[in-house]
């Protein structure tokens, strides 16, 4: 004869999480070590899909990256990253690989939000890998920067609409610049399904990766940078379509570059050569 064994009863709130997508945060504080003159790290904490690495940084600069520990963003999920560079400090944050947004279990959009907080004196470089909106996924991103009034930060988003050969998700990305509390930058873009003409002349022109870079440092208060052409649009040769962007001042002690390409690969080179004609000024 055999028994048949009961079957471990799922409590109702385990299948509800699962149904509903996964819950994370990272949390990164950055803090001055005024004795040695380095920047330490009391609060390095990741969870869910989010392992939080210490790699090496040079002189006063702490660096961290951002391992994905599993495939997320899915439908449903609902991810943080916050990070504090306090009074005095130097963080430099990255990630070890593109981001994929996948679709999930349930027909819900995926969020993920970005908050970070500069204080006085403090530099911080968030300079993440790009983001992949792959077919079929809903992601809803927002980057929330608080900074002080002689805070520095340079700010890297990077966006390809859909993996090699498909058609790009839904992806609706916002964000927010506050610097002593007056708004420097709020701008928010939508691409995919359920956003009109995204994919026309006037937007992408056929274009698959779009990415900004803004500077925030306080010289530009003396002198401002200056608006320049990127790539194809300064009237060089295309190379099969090489992209183009433009980097212009803003008002206020900052800079901000659009860049619009093919791929990943083409953009990261705009970006890089905005980068490199912000750091000059």
């Amino acid at each position: 004869m055999t028994l048949a064994l009961p079957t471990p009863a799922v409590p109702p709130q385990t299948v509800a999480a699962a149904v509903a997508g996964l819950r994370a945060t990272a949390r990164i504080v950055a803090r001055a070590d005024h004795g040695g003159g380095t920047t330490r790290l009391p609060v390095l904490d990741g969870d869910g899909p989010f392992a939080l690495r210490r790699i090496r940084g040079s002189g006063r600069q702490a660096r961290v990256c951002i391992v994905g520990a599993m495939s997320a963003p899915l439908g449903g999920d609902r991810l943080a990253v916050e990070a504090t560079a306090e009074a005095g400090t130097a963080l430099h944050l990255t990630t070890a690989a593109a981001t994929v947004a996948l679709p999930g279990r349930t027909a819900d959009h995926a969020t993920y939000d970005v908050r970070l907080t500069v204080g006085d004196g403090a530099r911080l470089d968030w300079l993440p890998e790009p983001l992949i909106s792959a077919a079929g996924s809903a992601l809803r991103m927002t980057t929330t920067v608080e900074l002080a009034p002689t805070a520095h930060l340079v700010l890297r988003e990077e966006q390809v609409l859909g993996r090699s050969g498909e058609e790009t998700g839904a992806l609706r990305s916002r964000l927010v610049v506050r610097r002593a509390g007056r708004t420097l930058l709020d701008q928010e873009t939508a691409y995919g399904p359920g956003a009109p003409g995204w994919d026309t002349s006037a937007v992408l022109d056929g274009h698959r990766a779009l990415g900004q870079l803004l500077v925030v440092k306080p010289e530009f208060e003396q002198i401002p940078a200056e608006a320049r052409l990127l790539g194809a649009a300064a009237g060089e040769r295309s190379d099969g379509g090489a992209g183009q962007g433009v980097l212009a001042p803003l008002a206020g002690p900052a800079a901000l570059a659009t860049a619009v390409a093919p791929d990943a690969l083409r953009l990261r080179r705009l970006l890089d050569e905005a980068a490199r004609s912000a750091a000059a000024e």
